[in-house]
């Protein structure tokens, strides 16, 4: 007997009908005597509808009651799925994140998970039961309903899964793998048999929307085994596994690209010790994320900081930095809410030279400014203006021959 953790994404149970082909889908693997546990997220649309309503009540909607209200949207379809799977004749039961309990940190709209309660799901799985649980969601110590951001019923997945011990977890979504790059920007994109979790990881953090970060993390700390694969077509999808030997051969193994980006440049500030802080923490206070950061010392000893952000916390982060750019002592503060950022990641890298002269070659022959570059060992990160987003992919598809079989 074999113990999986399914994920449906919301375009899987976007409607009455998937919901019920998601459930004859489950019966077939519960009728051969495995155990189950289905993690599920709203249907499709619906944490949007949510989120529209709510900034019709208050245009910054207060964080804990905009939980109490995104959750809403995965009980709908635990519910949903688990009556269809009582119609089928096979015996489930929903919870919500509180109930399993999935104990999370406070910070409203982004928690973290700290500690899973396995008690009443190993009880349901010994009875025979499916179990439907909603993703996305959790409570903290004071019993408030938590989200864990968007994307987050991939981590709900692959946290019980680490939790449970579960033999796979299985991420089914509208894609039947993980791709060299998005095929709706290059459709000579290719699914990919593997990929490590640090190549992974590296995707998920630079803008592939695939797989949500935090579940990579989990995976490969838990060492859970991850596979990728569409709840609408049959095949075998992307395995992500550690690293290979073979693998070493794929110079890059892919392309992400992030859309969600903003850029800050704060200039003419004192070049003295602890000014990278006194810059960038009100901007943590905030708990705004900070991506690539650039310094640049001037003659006149006074340096140009810039970083990113994502580009709904630019708003905030420009008017926190030029509430203190006088206490500075800088000259002012410039953005630019109009840049993406490209990124090619491959764990061949690290035994290869010249991998960045390609990259930067390939993109000057298309005329393409580079404003930020970023690297570490297994990928190179440039920001360009975002009307140039879809040739730079292209491009540095072709230049690594990404739509070409890797021979191992």
């Amino acid at each position: 007997m074999a113990l999986y953790v399914y994920k449906f994404g919301g375009t899987s149970v976007g409607s009455v009908e998937r919901i019920k082909a998601v459930a004859e889908k489950v019966k077939k693997v519960h009728d051969l005597g495995d155990q189950i546990v289905v993690v599920v997220s709203a249907m499709s649309g619906e944490t949007n509808r949510l989120v529209a309503l709510a900034k019709e009540m208050q245009p910054q909607p207060n964080e804990r009651e905009m939980d109490v209200l995104l959750s809403t949207g995965e009980q709908v379809t635990v519910s949903l799925l688990s009556m269809a799977l009582h119609e089928l004749g096979c015996p489930a039961c929903s919870y919500t994140g509180g109930q399993v309990k999935i104990l999370t940190d406070s910070s409203h709209t982004k928690a973290r998970i700290r500690n899973i309660d396995d008690t009443r799901m190993r009880a349901d799985l010994s009875a025979g039961k499916v179990v439907v649980v909603a993703g996305f969601q959790g409570v903290d110590e004071n019993n408030n309903i938590t989200t864990l951001g968007r994307g987050g019923s991939d981590t709900t997945a692959v946290a019980l899964a680490a939790a449970l011990k579960a033999d796979e977890c299985h991420i089914y979504t509208d894609v039947d793998g993980v791709y060299t790059t998005d095929p709706r920007v290059e459709p000579k994109a290719r699914r990919l048999d593997k990929i490590t979790f640090e190549e992974m990881l590296e995707m998920a953090s630079l803008g592939s929307k695939v797989l949500q970060i935090r579940s990579v993390e989990f995976a490969g700390k838990y060492n859970v085994a991850l596979r990728v694969l569409s709840s609408f077509t049959e095949g075998k999808g992307t395995l992500i596994t550690y690293e290979e030997s073979q693998m070493e051969s794929a110079l890059v193994s892919g392309i992400a690209f992030n859309r969600d980006e903003a850029k800050l440049t704060i200039t003419g500030v004192p070049d003295l010790p602890g000014v990278a802080f006194k810059i960038l923490g009100p901007i943590a206070d905030a708990n705004i994320e900070v991506d690539m950061i650039i310094q640049n010392i001037a003659d006149d000893a006074t340096t140009d900081f810039t970083f990113t952000v994502h580009r709904n916390d630019y708003p905030r982060a420009k008017a926190l930095l030029e509430n203190g750019c006088a206490e500075l002592g800088a000259r002012k503060v410039t953005g630019d809410d109009s840049i993406v950022k490209v990124s090619i990641v491959g764990v061949g890298m690290r035994s290869h030279a010249g991998i960045a002269s390609t990259m930067f070659k390939t993109l000057a022959k298309e005329g393409i400014n580079i404003k930020m570059i970023s690297t570490s060992e297994i990928k190179i990160s440039v920001v360009v203006d975002e009307k140039y987003l879809e040739l730079a992919v292209r491009a540095l598809h072709a230049a690594f021959k990404l739509d070409q079989e890797i021979e191992s």
